[in-house]
């Protein structure tokens, strides 16, 4: 029998599910819609309110991504694709930082979200193996931190624009990648579950 190396398994996660690409894209609308809530005229915990119910979409937004994109959020045969969900699962031991921004200084609630939007991009670096992940969850967590730094308060919405956009540029990066491992990597017909 042989054996499959985990590098393999990465390589078809990174293109059977093209590098998770429908949720930066669904993250990049998100982000565009949690921006224009930060400009509304309400208070800093109804805008706070807002984000959370804005952030509900998201994985409708990623399933209709998968069907236009054609990506594959199941493949059975690799060990590895559960990791996926644990991912996304830690980020939610983030959240007692949002609630207590919520509760405590909840006109700094988008920045904390931002971060820990971007936070939460890192271990999909080595799940797909491809540095994009990385260095965006470090350009969007300290981006955000530099702008909610030296702008005024009343202009935090440009914490959410700069998220989308980073999102944009990474969901770009990370088709281009996609698109060089698919015609560069070798078949791996033992994990193969089509």
């Amino acid at each position: 029998m042989d054996i499959i190396k985990i590098d393999d398994l990465r390589k078809q996660l990174s293109i059977d599910a093209k590098n998770g690409i429908d949720f930066t894209l669904s993250a990049t609308i998100i982000w565009a819609a949690i921006s224009f809530i930060w400009r509304l005229e309400y208070t800093p915990y109804d805008k706070s309110v807002l984000v959370f119910i804005a952030g509900g979409p998201m994985f409708p937004l990623a399933f209709l991504f998968s069907k236009i994109l054609k990506t594959r959020w199941k493949i059975t045969n690799n060990p590895l694709q559960p990791l996926g969900l644990w991912f996304n699962f830690a980020q939610l031991f983030y959240f007692p930082f949002l609630v207590f921004t919520l509760i405590k200084m909840p006109e700094y609630f988008i920045l904390v979200y931002a971060i820990i939007t971007g936070a939460h991009f890192f271990p999909y670096a080595w799940f797909y193996k491809t540095n994009l992940y990385a260095v965006f969850a470090g350009i969007i967590s300290l981006g955000s931190l530099l702008i909610g730094l030296f702008i005024k308060q009343e202009n935090l919405f440009y914490i959410g624009i700069f998220t989308s956009i980073s999102l944009a540029i990474l969901s770009f990066g990370l088709y281009v990648d996609f698109n060089f491992k698919r015609k560069t990597a070798p078949v791996i017909p033992l994990l193969s579950d089509k």
